[in-house]
């Protein structure tokens, strides 16, 4: 064990910024990390132990037991179990035998389930072993079983269809389901088109055009693009980190999937432009785990890059050096949240960082560090290349440009639509054919739920403002059992820093339970608006302080609904049992269980 632990840390240079890939290796090669390899890695890397058995126990996809030769991933998001997931589960219990978060006593086959692993348009789907099974039936499933309790190679059961992506390096059955393409991601490009005319305009030129096409970041904060860009190259330091945030984490949204897969090339080279922008040689890909069946796909794509001199040293004959490696994520949503990530690429829990500093003044490594995700990379490619009056021309005033939109649920096309911004939703609903919309969700569960009296507004910073994710619902499905999925998903998905989302989204989650079992009364509702409030307000970074929107929208759109779900007296005895959970769960943390919404700061 110990030399085989060392060859794999030997291949990564023993660099603790490494943690994560050396961690895949293991848990690949062995299917879980236990002990005793961490005694080994904490020697070999010079890392105090208990900080590699924090990093281990953080991490989805790693595991200090056991999880089967052949793990299967099943996807648990809201769609999935619209679609039928649950019958799914069922069928891969009866014919293992066992449940799921158990391995089978020969080790042969575990089975657990996970979150949103961006196929929400093509549900139920999962992951085994790095291969994508998607719109997967009972009967589908008995076949998966069978072939791996005989040992083969899962690749002869993936599926084969129209409109699927068939590249051979990726072990997958996906469809991109690209339902409307625009003038920007799903058209001819010319690798090297952008970087040439970068390097004609000049590093401070390319800056400028960015901050007058108004590009706002695409990830759903919509902080303008130029300016990040500008503070990163104010900075003074002697090096200077762009990073791809590709953890889309966020249950509905499968954008970044599609745009990488039919095109990286514009991705990528959006991402050297911002380096000749900064004044950076290096680049970083943070690809979320639940993407590792891209990693062969687009490490190919680079090194064409390479040999076509876009990448590397002296790119196209000239002195800038630029060149990008990916790191893969290992399973945690609140890896989407820029310093999270970077910790995480720095081989470390993905706990946010308290900011400021910002990452452009103190970002990986502590030097500064350009965050934006693949479509705001993509933009700046062509907004170089066309100019931002172009960019300026679509979409609205105060939202330039056009947006990739992920539209699932209760719809006739779900899938991918490149729009312009100031759409409505409306309008949106008819694109897909979603004839009897009842609810949409608008950028994810961390958005907004808005009702059929709200369809007319805009998608547009200045209304909707919108990472991307619509999920559609209609009026056969349970708002409460999708608000459940939702509270479970953040519940699960907390990183347990600090106490207003650690036990704050537990209550809000009980709160919902106890209102879904019919005891529930009107107070309740009141206290959830309380509660909602305390962890947004008292968090320390963006997943607690969105976590409470499903409710809180849910609450405040659909009040006669949930009202119609609860006692209008108000049980003492539920009531007391309540208020003795939250004082319990307050004192656990150290905390005074009279606090005041100023004291959860921490």
């Amino acid at each position: 064990m110990k030399k085989s632990v060392s060859e794999i840390a030997q291949m990564h240079q023993n660099k603790q910024t490494q943690l994560l890939a050396i961690l895949h290796d293991i848990q690949e090669q062995e299917r879980f990390i236990s002990d005793e390899v961490l005694h080994i890695l904490s020697d070999e890397l010079d890392v105090p132990l208990v900080e590699l058995e924090g990093v281990r126990s953080f991490y989805h996809f790693f595991s200090s037991q056991h999880r089967g030769r052949y793990t299967v991933y099943m996807n648990t998001s809201a769609t999935s179990e619209m679609s039928g997931a649950f019958e799914v589960m069922q069928a891969f219990e009866k014919h293992s035998g066992i449940e799921f978060g158990q391995t089978t006593s020969d080790f042969k086959i575990g089975l657990y389930k996970t979150s949103c692993i961006g196929l929400c348009d093509q549900e139920p789907a999962a992951i085994i072993n790095n291969l994508v099974f998607t719109q997967l039936t009972a009967s589908r499933v008995k076949e998966i079983v069978e072939a791996m309790k005989a040992g083969k190679d899962l690749k002869v059961l993936l599926r084969q269809g129209e409109g699927q992506n068939k590249n051979p390096l990726i072990g997958a059955e996906i469809f991109n389901n690209i339902r409307q393409k625009g003038p920007l991601f799903f058209n001819e490009f010319e690798p090297g088109s952008a970087l040439k005319k970068a390097m004609d305009l000049g590093s401070l030129d390319v800056i400028e055009s960015i901050k007058k096409s108004n590009l706002r970041g695409r990830g759903g904060a919509g902080f303008p693009t130029g300016q990040k860009w500008g503070f990163c190259r104010a900075a003074d330091a002697n090096r200077r980190y762009v990073i791809c945030n590709i953890d889309e984490g966020e249950p509905g949204t499968f954008k970044d999937r599609v745009l990488l897969t039919e095109n990286p090339y514009l991705v990528f080279e959006g991402m050297v432009v911002a380096g000749y922008a900064i004044e950076s040689k290096r680049g970083i890909v943070y690809l979320r785990g639940e993407y590792a069946y891209l990693k062969n796909y687009l490490e190919e794509v680079l090194n064409q890059m390479r040999q076509g001199h876009l990448l590397g040293k002296k790119i196209l004959g000239t002195r800038f050096s630029f060149d990008i490696q990916i790191k893969l994520g290992a399973g945690a949503y609140i890896c989407g949240e820029e310093s999270a990530l970077i910790e995480s690429a720095e081989g470390k829990r993905g706990q946010p960082r308290n900011r400021p500093p910002f990452p452009v003044v103190s970002g990986y490594l502590n030097k500064p560090t350009v965050v934006n995700n693949p479509e705001t990379f993509g933009c700046a490619a062509k907004i170089v290349l066309n100019g931002p009056e172009w960019f300026r021309k679509m979409g609205t005033a105060a939202s330039s440009g056009v947006k990739l939109f992920s539209v699932a649920g209760d719809c006739d096309r779900p899938g991918i639509y490149e729009l312009e911004w100031g759409m409505s939703v409306a309008d949106l609903l008819k694109l897909c054919g979603a004839k009897d919309a009842y609810a949409v969700q608008v950028g994810g569960p961390s958005g907004v739920l808005i009702s059929e009296r709200q369809f007319a507004r805009k998608l547009a910073y200045e209304d909707l403002g919108t990472g991307g994710a619509i999920t559609i619902f209609n009026k056969t499905r349970d708002l409460l059992s999708i608000l459940h999925n939702h509270m479970e998903f953040f519940n699960n998905e907390t990183c347990g820093f600090c106490v207003p989302c650690r036990a704050g989204n537990a209550i809000l989650l009980k709160k919902l339970e106890k209102i879904m079992i019919g005891n529930g009364t009107s107070n309740d509702l009141s206290e959830i608006k309380a509660w909602g409030q305390t962890v947004k307000l008292a968090s320390r970074c963006g997943l607690g302080q969105t976590s409470p929107n499903p409710l809180l929208t849910a609450l405040q759109n659909f009040s006669d609904e949930i009202a119609s779900k609860v006692r209008h007296d108000i049980d003492y005895i539920s009531q007391f049992n309540m208020d003795f959970a939250i004082e319990e769960s307050v004192k656990v943390a150290g905390r005074s269980p009279n606090l005041r919404v100023e004291e959860v700061e921490d």
